[in-house]
């Protein structure tokens, strides 16, 4: 499996954990210069972006491990860029950036895990 579809299929797992635990997929791979948002979701009233990280060796760590300071900086300028090229949709003021980790080492089947809260 290449790391492209590694990410894809990590991304549809956290999709669907994403929506089993009651988040409404608004957005996916919202693309800006320099990046890209994994996905946009509800969460009540609360817009959350959400970073996908999937792994399927802990060669290089956890899945959560590669999301840095640097990459949650991205992440709250992107958001600022998405808010502001979505004004139509009316969207809730609160908003925060979650991480999904989702481990695919073995026959087990998938690990997924949500950190909320990892950035603003």
């Amino acid at each position: 499996m290449t790391t492209v579809q590694e990410g894809k299929k990590g991304e549809g797992l956290a999709c669907q954990f994403l929506q089993n635990e009651g988040y409404r997929i608004i957005e996916r791979n919202f693309r800006i210069r320099g990046g890209e948002i994994d996905i946009v979701a509800l969460e009540g009233q609360t817009l959350v972006y959400i970073e996908v990280k999937t792994r399927t060796s802990y060669q290089f760590g956890r899945p959560e491990e590669a999301v840095t300071p640097r990459k949650i900086k991205f992440l709250e300028r992107a958001a600022k860029f998405y808010r502001n090229n979505r004004k139509y949709l009316n969207l809730p003021v609160l908003e925060r950036i979650d991480v999904v980790s989702v481990e695919l080492v073995d026959q087990v089947g998938p690990r997924i895990k949500l950190i909320k809260n990892a950035g603003f």
